[in-house]
């Protein structure tokens, strides 16, 4: 069977859906213009414990083995900085809008090493992707956010990696591919996503070399929005479901031996008054590529969740409590090699904000469960306590 590949599909997807407006030319006189916005932020925090996926503002669980209780250490975090180009493109002739997003933070990793590198981020790209708009149809193209990636919870000090991120049901990353975003009425939303299928062996993961570009299959997502408002509440709700292959000897093997990926989730987020409570719940096996299963590679199955509940005492002060839990099954961890079969998260915060600067005082909490080959568990707890500064342009 002759092989199709990722980029011939996601043409085919254009054409078909806009019937030829790749070949449109004549631009009208609608305005165009770019705008800039973003924020800085900066957190001061103290820890007990080594993190992963890091120290600081993308720390996530906590790392065994676990330390004494009074290995504490104060340090300071910047990278969660981060600016946006939205790129407010020509309206063609035939109807068709074009926009674009350019955006980047700093977690890219530290420019060198040594006693100056810590204060030299580097930058990352995040997103880059161009939109089609014709009248309630876009067709996004580039780098953006799996469907998957859904409500998020409410930090200054974990933005890019949120509560819970790859450790309590948060799950979903970014990866170059297609989108078709249809709104079906004013408060549905349909999408379905075409996206980079990538796995972390047998080869190198950064020259098209995983198993998952070895499946000549697109990573497949679709998801379903709905939002309303009723009185002074107001909600939105999305489910979504994704599936995956993988072809774990590589490109060019002379045999196969394919892995399935696939997830569901449901979240959402219900504003009443002064109240809010917001969530995601996911289950799904084989999609470590998704930030699932603990961020472990293999054919595990697992579980996720969180919640995150937030009163607005003022204008200006909140409150907010995040509590949240993943559990990969432990037999498919152990079978892939694998250690993390549980985690728990817990954090209460209070935030202060003012026109475009905003102040949070967070603790996280973190336990994580690991297995030896025998079976044997063991506990590691982390603890954050984080201060962090925002201003919003």
């Amino acid at each position: 069977m002759a092989r199709v590949r990722f980029p011939a599909i996601a043409l085919v997807i254009l054409l078909v859906a806009w019937g030829g407006v790749a070949s449109a030319q004549n631009v009208s006189t609608n305005p165009e213009g770019l705008t800039f916005h973003g924020f800085i932020d900066a957190t001061a925090f103290l820890q007990n414990q080594n993190f992963t996926f890091g120290n600081g503002q993308n720390a996530e669980f906590p790392n065994p083995p676990q330390t004494h209780s009074n290995r504490w250490f104060l340090d300071g975090d910047v990278r969660n900085t981060r600016l946006t180009l939205g790129f407010n493109g020509p309206k063609l002739e035939n109807g068709v809008k074009l926009n674009a997003t350019l955006e980047g933070d700093f977690f890219g990793g530290f420019n060198g090493t040594g006693g100056f590198s810590n204060a030299q981020e580097i930058p990352r790209l995040r997103l880059a992707y161009v939109d089609i708009v014709r009248n309630h149809t876009t067709v996004r193209v580039g780098q953006g956010w799996a469907p998957l990636f859904g409500t998020t919870a409410l930090s200054y000090s974990h933005i890019a990696f949120p509560l819970g991120y790859g450790a309590a049901g948060d799950i979903g990353w970014r990866f170059p591919g297609v989108w078709l975003i249809q709104e079906l009425s004013p408060s549905t939303k349909l999408t379905v996503a075409l996206l980079r299928n990538t796995w972390n062996a047998p080869q190198d993961v950064t020259n098209s070399q995983s198993a998952g570009q070895a499946s000549h299959i697109p990573q497949i997502e679709g998801r379903l929005d709905y939002s309303g408002k009723s009185g002074t509440t107001t909600y939105n709700g999305y489910a979504v479901g994704h599936v995956d292959k993988k072809q774990l000897n590589g490109a060019g093997a002379a045999s196969t031996n394919n892995l399935t990926g696939w997830a569901a989730e449901v979240g959402g987020k219900v504003t009443a008054g002064p109240a809010m409570i917001q969530g995601n719940l996911y289950t799904g096996k084989a999609i470590g590529q998704q930030f699932g299963q603990l961020a472990q590679f293999g054919d595990i199955k697992s579980v996720g969740a969180w919640v995150q509940g937030g009163y607005n005492f003022t204008k200006q002060w909140s409150a907010y409590l995040f509590a949240g839990a993943e559990k990969p099954k432990k037999g498919d961890v152990l079978a892939a090699k694998q250690t993390r079969v549980k985690n728990v998260m817990f954090a209460p915060s209070l935030m202060y904000n003012m026109g475009p600067y905003g102040f949070n005082a967070e603790w996280l909490h973190g336990r994580l469960t690991t297995a030896a080959a025998t079976g044997a568990e063991t506990n590691t707890n982390g603890d954050q306590f984080a201060m962090s500064v925002i201003f919003k342009f």
